[in-house]
Order: structure tokens, then C-alpha cells, then sequence
């Protein structure tokens, strides 16, 4: 259901060959299901930092082709600017964007340097959470002596390569080498203030950011430097970890930021930033009027903010996406200075821009409308999908009114909770009213591969019976979800507000009919299944929870006739 996303952002070492620039980025564009988000070139620094996005394989493959394109187009051997560098792709990082761990994400780095290495013949190495050893994590220690001291670096035993050659050869006088890591996703985040004071911006960054400011002796201002006993500059921390920061003035808007850059979000978030940055302000009479985000921003970025902020409030988190967005939007001020559009900034939203249109993004008529139609899907298994996501978004609504409602303050984490489990039911719900019909297109594929060998028949067969399994397994797995979405709509009939009991009963209503519109289908598929041992586990399985199902329908009918 959730689709795992890396993004990848290397950095070429070219910045002022603007043709040699886009061949070199819109190599990735031919990797379809990839995302270039960004090309972002320097011409002082004579380096460019490209942007792109999408499951890990295909950034895998698109990285691998544009570190071999870069190779192609990039002289080292020629090559000035003021950025350290040590190759013509000098870094390679892959960051987390959904669903995948710093793990995995560092395994995928792997892989990628194994191929450059393989494949390319370009050295390189790992670096922060891909590193090989601890000495290798700083990418700054990793790339000391640059392109010019690779020779001297690659003779020496201790600076061996993690992959590619270990000698210094014509490959590596043209190409230099590659630094590739696994690393966690940077915001460049700014809170803006009712103020044109830079010097006041800069006293918040310092109250906030995890440098702090340089300690000095009486006047916290104008004093001596205290200094340790090597003579360094004795520093006062600041507030968050993993935050750099700086006060600036922006002529555009006539107003002075804190330029934040958020190192790592699952250390200091965008929301912590903002709210510590209200304190810092409030405590020196300015006022925040809001936020703006440089780049795009991970979707759970938003919706962290968003469940922090309800929490404050006293408010359930149990609301759609779309409406956390909007929390997420207005508390952190984001639309203060232009509109945010998320369909813009938000990664998962940019990637699924372009993607085919789903059943559940239908207006209600048209899918009413797509379903009378002549076409075989939608059938009753995404019927039956969508009924039960009917179901039990009544019972979560009945938890969200609950959750507000006057006098009940002190059970609002009660009802959030339940409205949370009602959210994850109706998401898992909503994904199989569209997996319900790619898995009968499957069937259909199937049936259409050729059959004119005997090999042929044979993959063919092969297709048809695990496209068959497959179109089993989903309509099942409505089963399973519906049945346990119930148990949202009998908590809110014992407990929820009573006035809502008819609507806690339909959801229960629309859940039942789930459950034995998915077991018809269970069964007429489970038929065609020549593994009996298969087909005969799956209709057991199916029957008990059907079963269940009624002995559940009459509990609440009990409780609704009792109370009515």
C-alpha cells in the first residue's frame, strides 16, 4: 500500500556549462517513475546540486546513469571552482523520504557504489550513515586533499577505496572519485518577524540554534571572548540540536528571518523550530507572523506539525490528511509572505502528480456513474471496499464529535485515539477499493499472454493462477479490515456521544455488508484456484470471519435497540 521514496541529490562539479548541466540532469528523466525536482546550478562554486525522487531502485538506476553520464561530460583533470570537490560526481547522498528506514536507505547506497564501482570502474567511498567505519562518517575527512591529492590518498593503505579500483589510473585522472551516503533529509526552513532588524534575527538564531552564541565576559554583546585553554571561543549552546541558523533582511518582503537549516527532522522538526523560535521572539518583544519553506518537504513533515499543533489544542488527530494539511498551513504561517500550495511542495504530492487517475479520486456521482457503466470494474470487490470505508467514517466521525464536545475535555485523547484507529481502517479501506480492480486487470493480463508454445502455456498458466490468488487475497483482506473497523463503530454505540448512535449503527451497518460482499467474492474467485490446499485455507478463514461478522452485527444491533 505505501509506496517506499528515496530522494537523491548529487552534486555534479559543473556549474557554468549550462548544456553540459541538463544533459547531465535530464539523464534521470529517462528513468520512468523518476522525479527531477531540481537543478540548481552555482556558477562561483562551479557546482551544481540536482534533485530527484522516487521508489529505490529507479533513483538507484538514475544515479547510476547520471554518475556514468558526469564521467562522460566532466574533465576533472580541467576543473576549477571554490567548492571542495574530488570528482566529477563529488557526492552522492540518498535520503528517507517515506517509508523506508536510514538502514535500508544506507543499503541502497551500497548498491549503487557497488555498480559505479563494478561497472564504471570510478573509486569511492561511504560516508555518515552508509560509512564503512567511523573514521569515515565526516564527509569533510572523507574528501581531505580534494581532486589534487587523490594520488598520494589512493596510495595510501588507510584511504583504500569502499568500491572501484584501488590504484590511481586514467579512469580516476578524468573522473576523480565519488562519495556516496545515506543521510538524513535537510529542511531550509525561515520564521518571519514583525521586524527589519537584522541584528535582532540574528540574537533569536543564537537563542535557538544548537551553535548557540560565543560566550563573552559582561556584556553579552560587546564583552571579551572567553576563550578555553587551546584559545578557542567558549560557545552558550542553543535550544535544538541538529539546527543552524541566521538572521537576516529580506528586501523582497521588507521584513527580517531567522534562515533556519534543519539538519534532521527526526531530531528538531519544523513545528519544534517554529514554536521555540515564538518563545525566543515573544521574550524579546518581537512577534513571529509566520514561516516559509524553502524546497519541498516530506509529507509526515506536515503531518507531525499538524498532530503536534491539534495536541496543544486539545483536538483530535483523527482527521483526514487534507484537513492536517490545512492545520499544518495556518499554524506554522506558512502562506504569510505568498500561498502554499502543497500539490507543490509536498514530495509525495509532486510525484503523484501525473499519475493515473485512482476510482477513489472519482466524485461520488462519477463513481456511481463508473460503476453502472458497461465496463466489468469496478465490481462488487471495490464495492464492497468503498461501503466499508463509508462505514467506518461514520464511526470516526462520531469519535472526532466526541472528542469536542463540551464538558468531555478530559476524554479527548480517548476519542482521538479512536478516531486515529478509524482513519487507518478507512486509508487501508480506500487503498483496496483500487487494488480490488488491478487485481482483476491482472486476471485479464494473464489471460492475455500468449499461448502458441508449450512455454508459453505454461507462463501463462502460471500468470492466470497467482493473478487468480491475488484477486482472492484482496478481496479477503476487506474482509479482515471491515470486520476490525467495527470495533470503532461498537466503542462509539457504548461510549461515543449518543446522539450520534444511529450513525455508529449505519457504520456498523456498511461494515457488515463489507465483509459479505468481500466473502462472495472470496468465494467465486477461490474457484478457479487449482491449489486446493490454497483456495480451502482461504475459504476457512473467510467463513470465520463472516461468522464473526453476524455474531459482532447483533452485539450492536442489542446495544442501538437498547438505547433508542
Amino acid at each position: 500500500m505505501n509506496k517506499q521514496l528515496i530522494e537523491c541529490v548529487p552534486n555534479i562539479s559543473e556549474g557554468r556549462d549550462l548544456q553540459k548541466i541538463n544533459e547531465i540532469a535530464n539523464i534521470v528523466k529517462t528513468v520512468e517513475g523518476v522525479k527531477l525536482l531540481d537543478v540548481d546550478p552555482g556558477n562561483t562554486t562551479n557546482r551544481t546540486v540536482i534533485t530527484f525522487v522516487g521508489e529505490p531502485h529507479l533513483v538507484i538506476e538514475a544515479a547510476f546513469k547520471l554518475i556514468k553520464k558526469a564521467s562522460e561530460l566532466i574533465d576533472m583533470s580541467k576543473q576549477t571552482g571554490e567548492h571542495p570537490r574530488f570528482g566529477a560526481t563529488d557526492v552522492c547522498p540518498l535520503v528517507p523520504i517515506a517509508n523506508i528506514s536510514m538502514e535500508e536507505t544506507a543499503t541502497f547506497a551500497h548498491k549503487l557504489g557497488k555498480r559505479v564501482g563494478d561497472e564504471l570502474g570510478i573509486s569511492g567511498y561511504y560516508y555518515e550513515n552508509a560509512a564503512s567505519s567511523n573514521e569515515r562518517k565526516n564527509l569533510a575527512t572523507v574528501r581531505s586533499g580534494e581532486y589534487e591529492g587523490l594520488k598520494d590518498k589512493l596510495a595510501n593503505p588507510q584511504w583504500k577505496p569502499d568500491f572501484g579500483p584501488s590504484e590511481y589510473n586514467k579512469q580516476i585522472t578524468t573522473s576523480g572519485v565519488t562519495a556516496i551516503s545515506a543521510r538524513d533529509f535537510l529542511i531550509a526552513y525561515n520564521v518571519n518577524l514583525n521586524s527589519t532588524s537584522t541584528r535582532r534575527a540574528n540574537a533569536i538564531a543564537f537563542d535557538v540554534r544548537e551553535a548557540g552564541r560565543v560566550l563573552r565576559e559582561g556584556n553579552p554583546i560587546t564583552g571579551k571572548k572567553v576563550l578555553d585553554k587551546n584559545g578557542e571561543p567558549v560557545r552558550v549552546p542553543g535550544k535544538l540540536k541538529a539546527v543552524k541558523g541566521i538572521g537576516w533582511f529580506i528586501e523582497e518582503y521588507g521584513i527580517a528571518q531567522i534562515s533556519y537549516n534543519l539538519t534532521n527532522i527526526s531530531i528538531t522538526s519544523m513545528h519544534e523550530a517554529f514554536d521555540e523560535t515564538v518563545t525566543s521572539a515573544t521574550s524579546r518583544g518581537l512577534r513571529v507572523t509566520g514561516s516559509e519553506l524553502v524546497g519541498l518537504v516530506p509529507l509526515q513533515a506536515m503531518l507531525d506539525a499538524a498532530d503536534y499543533f491539534l495536541t496543544k489544542q486539545e483536538r483530535s488527530l483523527g482527521i483526514s490528511e487534507s484537513e492536517k494539511i490545512k492545520i499544518s498551513i495556518k499554524s506554522l504561517g506558512l502562506d504569510d509572505l505568498k500561498p502554499f500550495n502543497p500539490q507543490e511542495r509536498i514530495i509525495e504530492y509532486v510525484m503523484n502528480a501525473n499519475a493515473d487517475k485512482k476510482l477513489i479520486d472519482f466524485t461520488v456521482k462519477g463513481f456511481a456513474d463508473e460503476t453502472a457503466s458497461e465496463s466489468m470494474a469496478p465490481g462488487g470487490g471495490s464495492i464492497s471496499a468503498y461501503v466499508g470505508a463509508l462505514g467506518v467514517s461514520l464511526g470516526t466521525m462520531v469519535a472526532n464529535l466526541s472528542a469536542h464536545k463540551a464538558g468531555w475535555d478530559e476524554k479527548w485523547e480517548f476519542y482521538s485515539d479512536w478516531a486515529q484507529k478509524g482513519q487507518a481502517y478507512k486509508n487501508e479501506l480506500l487503498f483496496l477499493v483500487d487494488e480490488d480492480t488491478n487485481a482483476f486487470n491482472k486476471i485479464i493480463d494473464g489471460f492475455r499472454l500468449p499461448k502458441s508454445s508449450e512455454e508459453e502455456k505454461s507462463i501463462r498458466k502460471k500468470a492466470i493462477e497467482n493473478a487468480t490468488k491475488y484477486a482472492t487475497e484482496i478481496p479477503f483482506k476487506v474482509m479482515e479490515t471491515a470486520y476490525n473497523s467495527m470495533e470503532v463503530m461498537l466503542a462509539m454505540a457504548k461510549d461515543g456521544l449518543q446522539n450520534s448512535l444511529s450513525d455508529s449503527g449505519v457504520g456498523a451497518l456498511c461494515a457488515r455488508t463489507a465483509v459479505i460482499g468481500a466473502y462472495f467474492n472470496v468465494r467465486i474467485n477461490a474457484k478457479d484456484i487449482k491449489d486446493t490446499v490454497f483456495a480451502n485455507d482461504i475459504l476457512a478463514k473467510a467463513k470465520h470471519i463472516y461468522k464473526k461478522t453476524i455474531q459482532l452485527e447483533e452485539e450492536m444491533m442489542a446495544i442501538i435497540d437498547s438505547k433508542i
